[in-house]
């Protein structure tokens, strides 16, 4: 197949990192992808103006990101303008993919001969931040809807009344992401995810460590994130932080913990369960995004939203396993997302892929 992989950026998102990873997956399968994004758009001369008199200097954007496109050594292209996309922008191809909801906006707009019209949903993008009409919109287009967990598939049926969905579950790169049997740490130890950002529910993951460290009181905690932690969202007193890691030391950062903390009160998918448990270490986490499906089976436990004394608890229960029950929980952990692997996801991929061709052939867009 010719595929086109339409991006609105190239970053070191999660999503971004699934993406990379399915061209690189369908490239060694003799596809030929071609991934765009346009250009990030500068400041306007207004803005400009306007930051110099506030004394912040003239905002530069770089034209390009870091991103798990370039560490991985896949080819992408960004284009020498931004956005929207268009039919002069791209190749003719068999299908072609939006990956978020502007870039359905400019694929619902492209001709046939772009190819047949695709819409990868790694969330429900219906965020205060966004033009939630507009966002809406999108997944009611004639797109063929590839989504990666079952709460999305349901939504897309339910609300938008799609009754063509495919379930494509994110993987985790098992090599990237493993980590030998292991015992408890000698130091009860936790890690999180930093993030600022509400949805990520980082404030209640933050107060659960806090409860936790009183019944526990050598209670050890790490945590990453992309940014310094913010002085109105601080980190317990005696957390190791670590801005922005390399994506070769997630693993180890993953491995020294005895569980690790999934506090989302909206996710997509919710990777870093994956990743967690692929290094060995059980998840405490919210129903948010593949969580319900991804802590069962004693992979973890899965804890009410909005409640960090229920998080707290859980925390205190695991610390306080013995051997046996904690080697117990990080086999299962480890069993579970070992069966998730993007061999079987690229082949769910490709699939999705040749059904949207084989639906426009059918005509079978015009209803959804």
């Amino acid at each position: 197949m010719k595929i086109t992989i339409v991006m609105p950026a190239f970053n070191l998102s999660g999503g971004d990192r699934v993406l990379a990873t399915y061209v690189q997956h369908l490239s060694k399968r003799n596809h030929q992808v071609f991934a765009v994004s346009p250009a990030r758009r500068q400041p306007k001369l207004r803005q400009q103006v306007r930051s110099l008199f506030k004394g912040q200097g003239w905002v530069y954007v770089a034209p390009t990101q870091p991103s798990h496109f370039a560490n991985k050594g896949v080819a992408h292209h960004v284009l020498p303008h931004p956005a929207p996309i268009t039919d002069a922008d791209l190749p003719d191809a068999d299908v072609v993919v939006a990956t978020w909801w502007e870039t359905a906006e400019w694929v619902a707009k492209l001709s046939d001969a772009k190819g047949a019209k695709a819409y990868f949903i790694q969330h429900h993008e219906v965020h205060d931040y966004l033009p939630q009409a507009r966002v809406k919109a999108t997944y009611s287009l004639p797109l063929h809807k590839i989504v990666i967990a079952q709460w999305l598939a349901d939504l897309m049926q339910t609300e938008y009344r799609d009754r063509h969905v495919a379930l494509v579950p994110n993987s985790v790169d098992l090599e990237m992401f493993a980590a030998p049997p292991r015992s408890k740490q000698p130091v009860p130890t936790i890690g999180m995810m930093y993030s600022p950002v509400y949805w990520k529910g980082c404030n209640v993951s933050l107060k659960a460590l806090s409860l936790a460290a009183e019944k526990i009181p050598n209670l050890r905690s790490i945590a990453f994130g992309r940014r310094s932690p913010s002085p109105e969202l601080p980190l317990p007193p005696g957390t190791e932080y670590i801005c922005q890691p390399p994506q070769d030391t997630l693993k180890d950062i993953y491995s020294q913990c005895d569980a690790w903390l999934f506090g989302s009160r909206s996710e997509g998918f919710g990777l870093p369960i994956l990743e967690a448990m692929a290094c060995r270490t059980p998840v405490i986490g919210t129903p948010a995004g593949a969580a319900p499906e991804l802590l069962a089976d004693g992979a973890g436990i899965l804890v009410r939203p909005e409640d960090p004394d229920n998080m707290a608890r859980a925390i205190e229960q695991i610390c306080n396993f013995s051997e046996a029950e904690w080697l117990a929980v990080s086999d299962a952990a480890y069993a579970k997302a070992t069966s998730y692997t993007w061999e079987k996801a690229t082949d769910l991929f490709e699939s999705a892929l040749q059904v949207a061709i084989d639906r426009r052939e059918k005509g079978d867009f015009t209803a959804i």
